[in-house]
């Protein structure tokens, strides 16, 4: 019998008596005793939001400027190179997409350029991810082109008697100007929703909400740039069945295709799928992305020269690109009253694309987002950009992407990425000239792949109808033990009762899922004071400290964790039978970790937490959110060596757990127990068995003698 199995019959064969009246409500509250608590008054809490400390002060500009909390702690060493390596790589991409989003803004291709500059240099001081690409974006910029378009058509008669349709300048100037005065007005609307600390809407933008903006924006796009592919002249539309109106212009002027425009739009479309398809089967040997963008348009702009496409087959290029930038100018508040229903939506749109992914990023690399700061950033970048002629701008996807992927580390690598633009605002724009406007599509084309573009309109709707009938704000509570009882309710409303040494128990009275998922992780480690992330940060400290006191430097790089789990334990003769050889191996679910005695006392005092135990006695289904959520509690205690059982599910939570591959590593049904007081017993059971098997004295093998004895 081995030890896993010795483990098993004892915890198995532990039974527990519990004499006790039956506690019915009033008769429990007769035994209990409220706590006196005395609120604070209103003098005290003003007394306390008005004292100005300078921590207090450092935290508002840490907070308002974040700038000024990571560049100190910048590492030259560690980071410039991925910083110099992705600021290149995001500009290469930056610069076709900026012209391209222009288009789909309704205005000339420079003010692309100026988006992509003016509005990244201020998010590196504002913004609080270090890893998303701020500028242009396709769905931002096709909802400015629609209000441009809605306003200023292509048949509007300019006064004075010049018709648009002949003077584009003069029509292009008043598309500008409505498109600064959106922009304006989005970014006044973004930093008053995050000074009045709007940014908690950002829970509801989960993933598959996300995912589902993808593929009706991408349409949207993909039907407003057919013209272009086929070089046909058609009415630009906006609005509903906007994709229906534009595919059907288009189809009535197929015959009068320009089949050159055709032919190097569908020969730059094969160098994009074709580089992608290279780019991921060799992305593990490349050492950074091959920037497809940048070479389609030196190809295009290439051929389009040479042949002099535009003069000799009446192909549509981009066409001047003046040098230098233009001095700041006012929008025409004016029009504010026009436009400020797409405002509203233009800014929550961009908003929710910007924290979506820089959550997902800042998960990835262990830092946090904090909403309401993007969302001034976000608000600074588009109304003070507006003064310098930009259209609102977001989070681009796949500049993102690329930005994180190529080792960029923080913000400085979107300021390089910024500076080539400039570079070519005030010296190379001319060379991009004669770009054919066919390369547009093939880009949106092969961004499609990607998964980069969203809709606004279904997905909009559903958010606020899903977040309407499912909203409610949770209570949290951490539970003690009604001394002498299986009772366990909650510490901080009676006086009687305790919290059991080495246990915290967390209790929630709602489902688990996507609108309260990420507030329930927070409220855990800040309800109970057990936070991973502190306890892995203590340790590193203690090891420095420690390091620093014996003079060995290398003791900092020196691991301290060491790793026990029963996968580690085989056989007696160490050998493994067939089926133990197929066996799937799974990782332990909890790391034991322990720190030389010599370093616990540079550790700070606190409770020496071995179990979190989750009260899901009021939880009533848990989503696909909810159980990602869990299960990454389970892995984040779990790699400091603190155990996460789960008490009281019902038959339908466990259901959702199985049905979302919770239990794919089977261990980990061993962590769910019919009550709070069973998960109690278990883990101090276990515990019980850790000291015992610890302070157990290894058995010894009789030696060999030394010699034959005497006959």
């Amino acid at each position: 019998m081995d030890h896993v199995e010795e483990t098993e019959i004892l915890a198995a064969a532990q039974r527990y008596l519990v004499e006790r009246p039956i506690f019915s409500h009033p008769v429990l509250q007769e035994k209990l005793h409220k706590k006196d608590k005395i609120p604070d008054s209103i003098g005290d809490k003003l007394k306390r939001a008005f004292t100005c400390t300078p921590k207090k002060i450092r935290n508002i500009i840490y907070m308002f400027l974040p700038i000024t909390k990571w560049l100190p702690a910048y590492q030259f060493k560690e980071y410039v190179l991925g910083d110099l390596v992705s600021g290149i790589s995001t500009g290469v991409l930056q610069l076709p997409q900026g012209l391209a989003f222009a288009m789909l803004a309704a205005v000339p291709p420079v003010f692309g350029l100026y988006s992509s500059f003016y509005p990244v240099i201020m998010y590196c001081f504002f913004g609080t991810s270090r890893h998303i690409s701020i500028g242009p974006f396709a769905v931002i910029s096709l909802m400015i082109g629609g209000v441009a378009v809605r306003l200023v058509p292509d048949d509007i008669v300019i006064p004075g008697g010049v018709n648009a349709t002949n003077g584009t300048e003069a029509r292009d100037a008043l598309r500008v100007k409505v498109a600064m005065s959106v922009t304006l007005l989005t970014g006044i609307i973004q930093f008053c929703l995050g000074v009045c600390r709007f940014g908690f809407v950002a829970i509801y933008l989960t993933e598959p909400l996300v995912r589902g903006f993808t593929t009706a924006a991408a349409v949207h796009v993909f039907t407003s740039m057919l013209k272009y592919l086929f070089g046909v002249k058609t009415k630009r539309y906006s609005g509903i069945f906007s994709v229906v109106y534009s595919t059907v212009a288009v189809l009535q002027n197929v015959k009068n295709l320009n089949v050159c425009s055709l032919g190097v739009g569908l020969m730059v479309f094969g160098l994009l799928l074709g580089g992608k398809e290279f780019n991921e089967r060799f992305k593990e040997k490349l050492p950074a992305p091959i920037p497809l963008e940048f070479f389609a348009v030196v190809m295009g702009t290439g051929i389009s020269a040479g042949f002099s496409l535009h003069e000799s087959y009446n192909v549509d290029v981009v066409g001047t690109l003046p040098l230098g930038l233009l001095p700041p100018a006012n929008p025409d508040t004016s029009l504010f009253h026009l436009v400020y229903v797409d405002a509203i939506a233009i800014a929550i749109v961009g908003f929710s694309v910007t924290i979506s992914m820089a959550k997902s990023l800042g998960n990835k690399h262990g830092y946090q987002v904090d909403g309401n700061q993007e969302l001034i950033a976000l608000g600074l970048c588009n109304s003070i950009g507006s003064l310098f002629q930009t259209f609102a701008i977001s989070c681009s996807l796949s500049r993102s992407l690329v930005q994180e992927g190529t080792g960029g580390k923080t913000q400085l690598a979107g300021c390089l990425a910024s500076i080539m633009i400039l570079l070519v605002i005030l010296a190379t724009g001319f060379l991009f000239e004669s770009l054919p406007q066919t390369i547009w599509l093939t880009t949106f084309v092969s961004s499609l792949f990607l998964g980069l573009d969203y809709g606004l309109i279904t997905a909009v709707i559903i958010a606020l109808m899903t977040v309407i009938y499912r909203t409610q704000s949770p209570s949290y509570k951490v539970l003690g033990q009604l001394p002498d009882t299986d009772v366990y309710i909650d510490i901080d409303a009676y006086e009687e009762v305790k919290e059991i040494p080495g246990i915290k128990i967390f209790q929630i009275n709602a489902p688990i899922y996507y609108a309260n998922s990420d507030l329930y992780s927070s409220a855990l480690k800040t309800k109970t004071g057990v936070n991973p992330s502190f306890i892995m940060g203590a340790r590193r400290k203690a090891m420095k400290k420690y390091a620093k006191e014996v003079g060995n430097a290398n003791m900092v790089n020196a691991t301290v964790v060491k790793v026990v789990s029963d996968a580690e334990v085989d056989g007696e003769d160490g050998t493994k039978t067939e089926e133990e050889e197929n066996e799937i191996k799974y990782p332990p679910i909890v790391t034991k970790s322990t720190l030389p005695e010599e370093l616990q006392r540079f550790m700070p005092p606190g409770d020496n937490v071995h179990t979190v135990i989750l009260d899901f006695t009021q939880v009533n289904f848990v989503d696909s959110v909810g159980v990602k959520t869990l299960s990454g509690i389970v892995k984040e205690y779990g790699d400091v060596g603190i155990y996460v059982y789960f008490a009281g599910c019902s038959a339908q939570v466990v259901d959702d757990f199985t049905r979302n591959q919770f239990f794919e590593n089977p261990a980990l049904l061993e962590l769910l127990f019919h009550s709070i007081h069973d998960a109690v017993l278990g883990s101090q059971v276990r515990e019980a068995l850790a000291e015992q098997e610890a302070t157990a004295v290894p058995p010894q093998e009789d030696s060999e003698p030394n010699a034959t004895p005497e006959a």
